[in-house]
């Protein structure tokens, strides 16, 4: 069991009986209401998605399944490929499979892939990545010292919010579970 607000892309647990891969997850506070974390999950015996909203505070259950230490090479189209990193065997797993847990990979990238009845099913990314500015706007002179934020897009097509310092070509780490700017890398 873990409490909703530890839940991540990719992880999978058991709502209402059934096994959902979560896809998205937003921790929302509205005004003086408590907070709770919507999220997108994909039921993975009929492939339907699901929007819900759980309470902060309310308890998750996370389904146990293997779990296998792989790397991540390359993506082809759809297809996005891993190598176990002992006997380096390798599989793929689709957009389907993996969620916005995409635009959080990189070559080389280490992650853990789940495995249900021997078939991947999720993974479960790092805590934080480290990705590069690929289009963002000029540093305007005189915006240090304000808290504005600025879009950045970075090299797997994700975007998020930057402070103004940010450049084109900086290297940036990045909450996975919130898809949030966290520090320079």
């Amino acid at each position: 069991m873990l409490k909703a607000t530890q839940l991540r892309p990719g992880m999978i647990i058991r709502h209402e009986g059934e096994l959902y891969t979560v896809h998205s997850v937003d921790h929302r506070t509205p005004g003086n209401k408590r907070g709770a974390m919507a999220t997108r999950m994909r039921n993975l015996r009929t492939g339907a998605i699901m929007d819900y909203r759980f309470r902060a505070e309310e308890f998750v259950d996370r389904a146990v399944f293997d779990e296998i230490e792989y790397e991540y090479l390359y993506s082809e189209a759809d297809a996005h490929h891993f190598m176990h990193t002992g006997t380096y065997e390798q599989i793929q797993l689709t957009n389907d499979v993996l969620g916005d847990a995409v635009y959080y990979l990189i070559p080389n990238t280490t992650v853990k892939v789940e495995f249900y009845e021997n078939k991947p099913i999720g993974v479960l990314l790092p805590d934080t990545v480290d990705l590069t500015v690929t289009d963002t706007e000029p540093t305007v002179q005189k915006a240090t010292a304000s808290a504005v934020m600025k879009p950045a897009k970075l090299e797997t097509g994700l975007t998020i919010q930057v402070p103004p310092f940010i450049n084109n070509g900086d290297k940036v780490k990045v909450d996975t579970s919130e898809a949030r700017y966290v520090q320079r890398a």
